[in-house]
Parts: C-alpha cells; sequence; structure tokens
C-alpha cells in the first residue's frame, strides 16, 4: 500500500489547468471575454446566432462548466448533474464552420485576457477535441 505524498498531491492540485489559468476569477475573465467577442464582432456572427438574444445564461453555464473542466471545482455537476455535451448540443446545426468560429472566439478571448501561451496551446488542443465532438452535420 503507498502512503500519499501531501507535497505531491499539492503540486498535482496547482499543476491543474484551472489553477494555472488563475483559477475563479481567470475562468469568469475567459468566459467574460469570450462572450464579449461573440456579441460584438461579426466575424463570430454564425455562433452568435446560435445563441439567445440576452447572453447571460450561456455565460453562466460556460463558466461553470469550465470551472470543474479545466480541474477546478464541479460547479456544472453540482448544479445540473453530468453535462451531456453532445447531447445538449444537437438541437443546434454545429459543422466545421461553426466549429472553427467557436475555437477562434476562444482563441481570442485567451489571447486578450493574456493567458501563458505554452497554458494556451495546452487548452487549443483540449478545446478543439471538444469542439470538433460537438459537430453533427456534414460540411
Amino acid at each position: 500500500m503507498s502512503v500519499p505524498n501531501p507535497t505531491e498531491d499539492a503540486r498535482s492540485v496547482q499543476a491543474t489547468p484551472y489553477a494555472l489559468l488563475g483559477g475563479d476569477a481567470a475562468v469568469r475573465a475567459l468566459v467574460e471575454r469570450f462572450y464579449d467577442l461573440m456579441d460584438l464582432e461579426p466575424q463570430y456572427a454564425v455562433i452568435r446566432r446560435l445563441h439567445a438574444p440576452d447572453l447571460a445564461h450561456a455565460r453562466e453555464k460556460l463558466y461553470l462548466f469550465l470551472s470543474g473542466w479545466l480541474g477546478g471545482p464541479s460547479l456544472y455537476i453540482e448544479r445540473y448533474g453530468h453535462p451531456m455535451l453532445r447531447r445538449r448540443h444537437l438541437p443546434f446545426a454545429i459543422g466545421n464552420r461553426e466549429r472553427d468560429q467557436w475555437m477562434a472566439c476562444m482563441e481570442q478571448a485567451m489571447a486578450e485576457i493574456g493567458v501563458d501561451p505554452a497554458l494556451r496551446a495546452r487548452l487549443r488542443e483540449a478545446f478543439f477535441q471538444t469542439a470538433d465532438w460537438m459537430r453533427n452535420r456534414p460540411d
């Protein structure tokens, strides 16, 4: 039987993307910038049209989801249960164009809030895998 090493446990907790990003305030800032860009920038009009006129609910849900997805508190699961991302996105026609706009908007938001380039590259890969999995129509 192995005895847990508190130092290793502390390092592994600190090494989560959530912690590396800057915790709760940074996740909130990323989500806020992401939706601000989506709402303001014409190059994100396709994905903007997939959302309700008022983005408050979408902002809150993405914040709750990303908190846990990045290794922080599982706020989304505590409130709504399992995310079932693909199922929840099935009502929306999502192809390569929508995926790519979502990714570009998230990449711009990460850059604008100053996410470390190495972490940004790591997150970009993880975000792409998830965004690509959301596609539900051929292009």
